[in-house]
């Protein structure tokens, strides 16, 4: 099997000795860093992870940092989100357009002062497109990719592993705020956050040398809580109906075709705001909707149209069996004519043509 080779270009990540030493068995390449896919087998981490607790070497979630007199400015330029109402400690998911409205990214902001922002990024290079808005504006703002890296604590015993690292204190911590907790003499940003529906804790590592010993220590403390080495996991994260920049939407998507709607909430003139008018009063054209897909599908590793009546009425980029619902489980963007739940169409999958059916809702 080909193997991703790192480099400077393709990088190690300050966790990468600890998730060698656990057996990854696949990586892909996020943010120019490698990612682990699986362990044990895609199906077994799932499982896992809806039990127990895992521990995930996200670092891949670059951070853009904007930092000045014209953070706030900037970021209220970069997405349609109200950031006035964010609070000190609060963690935001801030869709970002370009000036058609078409997502650029969708990552979590974390507000660590009132001057100071991070962009916690999914897959994609939003720091070019901040700086070039910033030069072009003259903006009094910093920007640049701090030392940083999150290592998330996923999983139902998430509470009790952290709690013995970082003491009660986690218990406090709301749903997607923050609190600076101590480790080794070491300040840390940990927020109640993460890619997965089973709950746990994003942990913003400041300072690589720190990586391995928070890593050890995390692993020491679960050992009778079954503590494995995890990822982001492709099973529960359709399941859940957690979307996947660059798959299940890209640049020629709105956030209200994402389902992001309640998001775009600015009352500032912020980029695409003009463009993003229609689809705010009448809504949008099409729209991501789950589907459950019959038969014995293929790995799905482009995109596959969906089709009604010989014409394509939409697209699936995220599809996979899952053994607990026991049904091919899917991520699809739906025309509004098929989009309604018990809608049967078509896909053309690399196997062949399989029926499908729009449902009402995810199975999270």
């Amino acid at each position: 099997m080909a193997v991703i080779f790192p480099s400077r270009r393709v990088r190690k990540t300050p966790f990468s000795p600890g998730v060698e030493a656990a057996g990854v068995k696949g990586y892909t390449v996020y943010n120019h860093m490698l990612l682990a896919t699986f362990f044990e087998s895609v199906a077994a981490d799932a499982a896992h992870l809806k039990q127990n607790v895992q521990v995930w070497d996200v670092s891949c979630e670059r951070q853009v940092s904007i930092k000045g007199p014209d953070a706030l400015r900037l970021m209220k330029m970069l997405s349609p989100r109200d950031m006035d109402k964010m609070a000190d400690d609060q963690c935001y998911y801030v869709p970002t357009v370009d000036h058609n409205g078409g997502m650029l990214n969708d990552p979590v902001a974390v507000k660590l002062a009132q001057d100071h922002y991070w962009l916690s990024l999914a897959d994609g290079d939003l720091l070019q497109f901040a700086l070039g808005i910033a030069i072009a504006l003259g903006l009094d703002v910093e920007i640049d990719e701090p030392d940083v890296s999150p290592l998330a604590v996923q999983g139902p015993k998430a509470d009790d592993l952290m709690v013995r690292v970082f003491g009660e204190e986690v218990r406090d911590i709301r749903f997607f705020r923050y609190k600076r907790l101590p480790f080794q003499g070491k300040e840390m940003v940990v927020a109640r956050s993460g890619w997965s529906k089973q709950g746990g804790f994003e942990i913003y590592l400041e300072d690589g040398d720190y990586g391995m010993p928070l890593w050890k220590a995390l692993f020491d403390a679960g050992e009778d809580l079954n503590v494995r080495a995890g990822c982001p996991n492709n099973i529960e994260r359709i399941e859940s109906g957690l979307l996947s920049y660059g798959s299940d939407m890209r640049r020629d998507n709105t956030p209200y075709e994402c389902g992001l709607g309640k998001f775009c909430n600015s009352p500032e003139d912020y980029i695409g705001r003009a463009a993003l008018a229609e689809q705010a009063k009448n809504g949008p054209a099409r729209m991501i909707r789950p589907l459950v897909i019959s038969g014995e599908i293929p790995a799905c590793t482009g995109s596959w149209p969906l089709l009604a009546d010989g014409r394509q009425v939409g697209q699936v980029a995220s599809a996979c069996y899952s053994p607990q619902f026991e049904v091919n489980v899917a991520i699809g963007m739906v025309d509004r004519s098929h989009w309604e739940a018990g809608t049967v169409v078509e896909i053309e999958t690399e196997g062949g043509m399989r029926q499908a059916l729009v449902q009402e809702k995810f199975w999270r």
